[in-house]
C-alpha cells in the first residue's frame, strides 16, 4: 500500500462497539433487484457479493418498513417476519466477504409511487404534494397512523437483528417519510408532530427512540444505529442548514453511531444560497464531529479524492457509484495498484461488474448519471 493512503485503512469502533477494519463503507443505492414481494435474489446476493470485500461496512439498498411506505419497484422489504430468511442471506453474503453489514431502513411517505401501495394512495406529514410533475396529493397521516409507522420502524430494527445484520441505518434524507416531517414544505401539521422547528424534529426523534429501544430489547450483541440526512432543500420553504444544524446538535445527544450526510458531491455549497460555497459535509462535522462521528460521500471517484475528503477530519468516507464502477477500488488502493482503478465503464460491462438487470439498464441509460464511456 501506498503509505499515503495509510490513514483509510485505520480500523474504527463505533460508540456501540462495532468496529470496522477501515474507514471506506459501500453507500446505499437502489438497485431494483429484489422479487415483487421484497424477498432478496440471486441476482442481488451476488451484487453485494462482489463489492463487500474490501470495504469496512456495507450499507443496502433501502428497505421498506411497511406496505404503504414502498418507494421503489422490487424494493427489499423488511414489512413482516416473512422477510427475515431473505434478511439473513443478505446479511450473511456481505458479512462472509468480510463486511459489517447495515440495513437501510425507510418509508417513502408522500414520494410513494401510488401503483406499488395497497390503497394507491401516498401518505406523509401533511397534504402537500411535492413539487414534480404530476405528483399526487398525499394524505395526511393521522397520530395513530404515525404512531404505528415509529413501530415499524422498530419491528424492521427487531428483524434485521433477528437475521444477523451488524447495524440499521435510519433514512432521514432524500425527500422520503422521515425528512417530510423535518420538513417546513411537506410538514404544515400545527400538533405535536408539527408547527415550529423543535416540533417537526419530533416525529424523526421518536423513530430514532423506537430503533434504539428495539436494540435494546433484541441485540445480544453490538448493533449499529446510523441516521442518514439531507442537509438542505431547494423549496421554499424548506429546510435550511440553519434547520440541519439545530436538528444535529439534537442528533448528536441520541447516542447515536454516526450521521450520514446525503449529497451529490462532498465538496457541495448550498443548494439555497450561491454565496455559501462551503461543503456542508464540513459545517456539519465541524458542528458535531466531535460528538457524533460523520459519514461523507458524493463524487469521490479516485483514491486522491477520497484521501483529500479524509484528510478534513471526517473520519468516514462511503463510495456509491464508485463501486459500481469498480467493485474492487478499495482492494487495489491497499495493495497498492491504484493507478488501476476503473473510473468508467461500457455498455459492454455489465457480466463483469455483476450488476443486476434493471439497474444496469438505469445506469447505461440515464446520460449524466454514470461515466459511460464507448470504450
Amino acid at each position: 500500500m501506498n503509505k499515503q493512503y495509510q490513514s483509510l485503512f485505520e480500523d474504527f469502533t463505533f460508540k456501540s462497539g462495532v468496529r470496522l477494519k477501515n474507514r471506506v463503507l459501500m453507500a446505499p443505492m437502489t438497485n431494483f433487484a429484489s422479487d415483487d414481494d421484497g424477498m432478496v435474489t440471486d441476482e442481488e446476493l451476488a451484487y453485494y457479493k462482489e463489492r463487500a470485500g474490501g470495504v469496512g461496512a456495507l450499507v443496502t439498498a433501502v428497505a421498506y418498513v411497511t406496505p404503504g411506505g414502498k418507494g421503489f419497484v422490487n424494493e427489499i422489504s423488511a414489512a413482516s417476519d416473512a422477510t427475515i430468511p431473505s434478511l439473513r442471506k443478505l446479511a450473511d453474503t456481505i458479512k462472509g466477504e468480510g463486511a459489517k453489514a447495515i440495513l437501510q431502513i425507510f418509508h417513502a411517505g408522500r414520494m410513494a409511487p401510488p401503483e406499488l401501495l395497497p390503497d394507491n394512495q401516498p401518505t406523509s406529514a401533511s397534504a402537500v404534494a411535492p413539487l414534480r410533475p404530476d405528483a399526487l396529493v398525499p394524505r395526511e397521516l393521522e397520530d395513530q397512523e404515525i404512531k404505528s409507522i415509529i413501530n415499524d420502524f422498530a419491528q424492521a430494527t427487531r428483524r434485521a437483528i433477528e437475521a444477523g445484520f451488524d447495524g440499521v441505518e435510519i433514512h432521514g434524507a432524500n425527500t422520503y417519510l422521515i425528512q417530510q416531517f423535518f420538513s417546513p414544505h411537506s410538514n404544515r401539521r400545527t400538533d405535536q408532530w408539527g408547527g415550529t422547528l423543535e416540533k417537526r424534529m419530533t416525529f424523526p426523534l421518536a423513530v430514532i427512540d423506537a430503533v434504539k429501544q428495539s436494540v435494546s430489547e433484541h441485540a445480544n450483541e453490538p448493533f449499529i444505529v446510523g441516521y442518514r440526512l439531507s442537509p438542505e432543500e431547494a423549496e421554499n420553504p424548506g429546510i435550511t442548514i440553519d434547520d440541519t444544524l439545530a436538528f444535529a446538535d439534537e442528533l448528536s445527544k441520541q447516542d447515536l453511531d454516526y450521521l450520514h450526510i446525503s449529497v451529490q458531491d462532498f465538496w457541495q455549497g448550498s443548494m439555497r444560497d450561491d454565496e455559501d460555497k462551503k461543503s456542508r459535509i464540513l459545517k456539519i462535522h465541524e458542528r458535531i464531529g466531535d460528538q457524533l462521528p460523520i459519514i461523507g460521500v458524493g463524487s469521490l471517484y479516485s483514491a486522491e479524492d477520497v484521501k483529500s475528503a479524509i484528510d478534513t477530519g471526517v473520519p468516514l468516507i462511503a463510495l456509491g457509484r464508485e463501486l459500481i464502477v469498480d467493485p474492487k477500488w478499495v482492494e487495489k488502493l491497499e495493495s497498492g495498484e491504484e493507478d488501476a482503478i476503473q473510473t468508467t465503464l461500457t455498455k459492454a460491462d455489465q457480466e463483469r461488474l455483476v450488476v443486476p438487470n434493471t439497474l444496469w439498464q438505469a445506469i447505461t441509460n440515464t446520460p449524466g448519471w454514470f461515466p459511460v464511456v464507448d470504450k
